[in-house]
């Protein structure tokens, strides 16, 4: 159980960040949810959760997320980015503000609340002994991550995560990447689940549950940074 600390979690209505959101509550967690629309996500009142409506895509609704958790709760221990956009549609067939929607959620989202997180010990004067950063990821056909690519969710690429990763090690902030595909969530509603069983060695679609156990493995592994968790039923080994 947790002792004090404070989570981050972005994307936070439903499905994947519901969940996560929920599991660190379960485990004593202080927890500063955001989405557009958090507050409306239907979540029990708590002394250990605060909601913060904003686009997580604007540098003012970061700015706000990490203010609302050291003003509330004291400091940012861990930040889960889990926010993400997901188009059902080839590349090709991309808009110019379907491209604006992804770098500013997948890309943007990412940069701005990571930096803050990071360099919170200038806010709050002091330093957390393991203060963890976690991107969540995936290949189509579910992508929720951190990197960039065209490809739907992944949002942000290899090197934009292994540079922060180098660099927040260095500073004793333990970083890393859980990797899901097909998840039973509302972002692939539009997707028949037949199909998305047929993309697993194991026939199953993942739960946000199993998801969030994985997040909350990763935060509290002492020793692991710098890590790639697949939760995907083995679907990244290929496609079946």
């Amino acid at each position: 159980m947790a002792s004090n600390k404070t989570v981050i979690v972005t994307g936070a209505s439903q499905g994947i960040g519901a969940a996560v959101v929920q599991a660190f509550l379960g485990r004593g967690y202080n927890v500063v949810a955001t989405s557009r629309s958090v507050s409306k996500a239907g979540f029990a009142p708590s002394p250990n959760l605060a909601l913060v409506d904003g686009d997580i895509g604007q540098a003012a609704t970061a700015s706000n997320i990490a203010q609302t958790a050291i003003s509330k709760f004291g400091s940012i221990d861990d930040l889960v980015n889990n926010a993400g956009v997901f188009l059902v549609k080839p590349f090709t067939d991309y808009t110019a503000e379907d491209f604006r929607s992804l770098v500013a959620t997948n890309l943007e989202g990412f940069f701005f609340i990571t930096q803050l997180a990071v360099t919170a010990d200038a806010v709050t004067g002091h330093r957390r002994e393991r203060d963890k950063h976690h991107g969540l990821t995936g290949p189509a056909p579910n992508r929720w991550s951190s990197g960039f690519d065209f490809d739907a969710h992944q949002g942000r690429t290899e090197c934009d995560y292994s540079e922060p990763c180098e660099r927040v090690c260095e500073e004793q902030h333990p970083l890393q990447r859980g990797c899901a595909r097909a998840v039973d969530t509302p972002i692939v509603k539009g997707i028949p689940k037949d199909f998305l069983m047929t993309l697993s060695p194991m026939g199953a679609i993942s739960e946000a549950k199993d998801i969030a156990d994985a997040v909350i493995y990763l935060t509290e592994a002492r020793h692991i940074t710098g890590e790639v968790l697949h939760v995907d039923g083995g679907m990244h080994v290929g496609k079946w």
